[in-house]
């Protein structure tokens, strides 16, 4: 513990959005930020996410295993490269968050201004995948997750998005179940504007046929 003490995380760094950061996050601190949070990773302050991507341990978990949720994650890493307000969690990720698809999934969905390859995580068989929207026309709400509040997709959003396009992701059979769940709570004269401005009519219809509900009520 006397190490971990004695090299503690620079606060500009503790204290990034979602708690994630890169080496060029670093550059200000350190000459040589690589193996710097190379080294903060193996000391246990860091965890490596991915390929140049960690997240800042929180204290209660120094000294202990800890790996931050999918979910969470995919938001971070979105976070560093997008910024906060540029980046929303959607489609099964979304479901995941509002409680609808309770399986833990491999694959996380984010909306981002700009096209991305997707992100294979270093510390479990899993990807991020960054799908290119206009971030700001979407319907989004601030949930907390294990690094902190991100952007998530409303209900209503989520249901449009899931129905547009339930293969997104790898849980296409369970998504039927979770827009049906979220159709359930969503407010209809809002979900029928968001179908009406996004030209998701079509999946608003579908998404009515598994909530089992006639189309338009």
């Amino acid at each position: 513990m006397a190490l971990i003490r004695s090299t503690p995380i620079p606060a500009t760094l503790a204290q990034a959005p979602l708690k994630t950061i890169r080496p060029r996050d670093a550059a200000a601190v350190y000459a040589h930020p690589r193996p710097q949070l190379v080294r903060l990773a193996e000391q246990g302050l860091l965890h490596r996410l991915a390929n140049g991507y960690y997240a800042v341990v929180p204290q209660e978990m120094l000294g202990r295993k800890w790996i931050p949720n999918l979910e969470s994650v995919a938001a971070g890493i979105a976070t560093a490269i997008y910024g906060f307000d540029n980046v929303v969690l959607m489609g099964v990720s979304a479901a995941r968050l509002h409680g609808v698809m309770p399986r833990a999934l491999a694959t996380a969905v984010v909306a981002v201004p700009r096209q991305h390859r997707p992100i294979e995580l270093s510390d479990r068989t899993a990807i991020v995948r960054l799908v290119q929207r206009e971030t700001g026309n979407l319907d989004a709400e601030r949930i907390r997750t294990e690094l902190g509040p991100a952007l998530v997709t409303t209900p209503e959003q989520t249901v449009l998005d899931l129905a547009h396009r339930p293969n997104l992701g790898d849980n296409d059979a369970d998504v039927p179940d979770a827009v049906a769940a979220l159709y359930s709570r969503s407010d209809k004269k809002r979900l029928q504007r968001l179908a009406t401005e996004q030209r998701r009519l079509a999946s608003l219809r579908r998404a009515e046929d598994w909530a089992g509900v006639g189309h338009g009520s």
